[in-house]
């Protein structure tokens, strides 16, 4: 006995198409590609009336490993917690560096907070990244490959990684340097005996 023809035409395959739509892969969004990474966590003791009450404080940095990074701190009654409150502080306080060929800084800087001061220097290429603790984690996040820097004052991490920041703060590329002082990126570029560009922002900054 012949089998009497299914309804609807093709209407289960276009079913199986949007289930394999919807299960697919999703577009990429704002936060697809930032990379997290805990830098400190801490367990903080408060004394009340019945004893004492026990929290988690997080330090995370985020970024996108192509001049973006942040940081954040959280503080909760569980790890997780806490290190989820410290991740969205950090992404909404990211802030733009810009990079020399994608890889290392465009001149050398200092930072300073409190009583942690940091150092850092660009490297040519091949350096990696030469920094430990807290810095690390910054560097890495930004999208630095090669680079040399050091802690030359306290070894607290909210105070390194602070003082790093404001170090990134005053980072300036040829470009934006040359906007400031009304003149061209090739005025602000020296030449060197190889026929290499050689920049100067550092003294263009300075002066």
């Amino acid at each position: 006995m012949a089998q009497a023809p299914q309804r609807g035409g093709g209407g289960g395959n276009d079913r199986n198409r949007r289930d394999n739509n919807r299960n697919g892969p999703v577009a990429d969004g704002p936060d697809s590609d930032i990379v997290e990474k805990l830098v400190h966590i801490n367990r903080v003791a408060a004394t009340v009336k019945g004893g004492r009450r026990f929290s988690f404080a997080a330090l995370m940095v985020v970024g996108d490993g192509k001049g973006r990074v942040g940081f954040g701190h959280g503080k909760a009654r569980e790890v997780p917690e806490a290190i989820r409150k410290a991740t969205e502080e950090a992404k909404k306080t990211m802030i733009r560096v810009p990079l020399r060929e994608n890889r290392t800084l465009h001149h050398d800087g200092n930072g300073r907070w409190g009583a942690g001061k940091i150092m850092m220097r660009a490297a040519p290429p091949g350096t990696g990244v030469i920094a430990g603790g807290p810095m690390r984690a910054v560097l890495e996040t930004l999208g630095v490959h090669d680079v040399v820097a050091k802690s030359t004052g306290s070894s607290n991490p909210y105070n390194m990684i602070r003082a790093t920041f404001e170090a990134l703060k005053v980072q300036s590329s040829p470009r934006q340097v040359a906007s400031k002082r009304g003149k061209k990126v090739s005025d602000l570029m020296g030449r060197r005996n190889d026929g290499a560009s050689a920049p100067v922002e550092a003294e263009a900054v300075e002066s």
